[in-house]
């Protein structure tokens, strides 16, 4: 494992030394001209002019369709989806495995060290993530769309793949996703629910996205709202993602905060889409739920940088409050990093002592930075992504002055699988 030492690198506004031994976060002290003894032999890294940032933690992605932005554009969501499986049908394993590495490859670009995919082939997805060096928690997806032949189908398929589990890394972690409550049958919503408390597993899930999702489920489930009809049947809990959450009653959010369910906000996705816009980030935290923040797939949000969706996620929450204290810069980088790896069950999301070392370099060299105001503000209003020169994942660099390994290799193989969708998106 790396031994790696970072020097002089600013944190909270301090100069600090921060020592990274086994992935972890060993030391972390004011900064001094000497090199401890217990960092001799690490690799030592002058940070001078740089801050150090938690990783971020993209906490909702379909990240293999970085292969299919712009194909469903100007579309709202049902016939988004319906364009959209339409060209899913025909996806095989190379074409979410070169997808999967496109995706890490932009999330180390703009500082995400670990994600939560909700994809297809979810193996191969795990070890494009495992080959780049980010954490994943990959989930096998439930949608039988109520044939009860594809849902037993689908439950073999899950055990099969979940057997595999131990021979996975210690940062790729396994999940079920059910898909939403429009697409997945109830006995099967059921089987999925007892299957992961069974085996310790997340549950990931869209709930409550279109405000027509929302009718549609009280037509179909006798008044009951997405959030009260999966309650009922035992789904929710502190092991669930719930993505998107958008169109909740106050009964609702009253469900997710006392369930302490983990709720995704995916703000450009929804924004596009025209899903919807009011994320009750305060009510929902104010009742209990964490609340995190995710990107989509690129389809839909077009692109996985979490710092643009924490300025959007930020403006929007202001506006919609008509309140400019909404949202504060905190809160938001809580959204973004500690929240996520909290609903992950991982021990990471903060740059403190014991904590694994998931961290991005940051260049405060530009005119983003050239005011006196709160370096938080300057990154998350200000500057773009690209100040992002250097991420470690895992306590291992993953990207050196904007450099990342096999990064061609990457480029030209997701390049290769678009050949793919010209024969198949006409």
């Amino acid at each position: 494992m790396d031994r790696i030492f970072l020097k002089n690198i600013t944190l909270d506004g301090r100069q600090v030394d921060i020592f990274i031994s086994d992935g972890i976060f060993t030391s972390i002290t004011p900064h001094s001209c000497e090199t401890p003894l217990a960092a001799e032999g690490a690799e030592i890294v002058d940070c001078s002019g740089k801050t150090a940032m938690p990783g971020f933690v993209n906490m909702h992605t379909h990240a293999a369709m970085t292969l299919m932005r712009g194909i469903g554009e100007d579309m709202c969501l049902s016939d988004w989806l319906d364009h959209i499986w339409a060209i899913e049908a025909h996806l095989d394993e190379p074409f979410i495995y070169w997808g999967t590495k496109v995706a890490a490859l932009e999330m180390i670009k703009t500082g995400t060290t670990a994600f939560n995919d909700m994809y297809w082939f979810s193996p191969i997805a795990r070890k494009a993530a495992e080959e780049v060096g980010l954490r994943n928690l990959v989930s096998f997806t439930f949608l039988d769309n109520f044939d009860p032949s594809a849902a037993e189908h689908q439950k073999e398929s899950c055990i099969a793949m979940h057997e595999t589990v131990p021979s996975w890394g210690p940062r790729s972690s396994f999940a079920v996703s059910i898909h939403s409550v429009y697409t997945v049958s109830e006995p099967l919503i059921l089987w999925v629910t007892e299957y992961a408390r069974k085996h310790g597993l997340k549950i990931h899930v869209h709930i409550a996205e279109t405000e027509k999702e929302v009718v549609d489920c009280r037509k179909a489930h006798g008044g009951l709202s997405p959030v009260e009809y999966l309650d009922s049947l035992g789904v929710l809990g502190p092991d669930v993602i719930a993505a998107h959450t958008l169109w909740l009653s106050d009964k609702d959010i009253e469900i997710l905060g006392s369930r302490k369910v983990n709720c995704v906000h995916n703000i450009n996705s929804n924004l596009k889409l025209a899903s919807g816009n009011f994320f009750k980030a305060d009510e929902l935290a104010a009742a209990g739920a964490n609340i995190c923040l995710g990107t989509d797939g690129c389809a839909s949000s077009n692109n996985l940088d979490m710092l643009e969706a924490m300025k959007t996620t930020a403006i929007v929450q202001k506006a919609m409050r008509h309140d400019p204290a909404a949202l504060p810069l905190h809160d938001l980088l809580k959204m973004a990093t500690a929240n996520g790896a909290k609903a992950l069950g991982a021990n990471s999301g903060k740059i403190e002592e014991g904590y694994e070392a998931d961290l991005q370099i940051i260049d405060t060299d530009s005119t983003f930075f050239l005011s006196p105001g709160p370096f938080l503000a300057n990154f998350v209003y200000s500057a773009h992504s690209d100040c992002i020169v250097s991420l470690i994942s895992g306590g291992r660099f993953v990207m050196r002055d904007r450099k990342v390994p096999a990064e061609r290799e990457i480029l030209e193989g997701g390049r290769a699988e678009l050949e793919l969708l010209k024969n198949i998106d006409k």
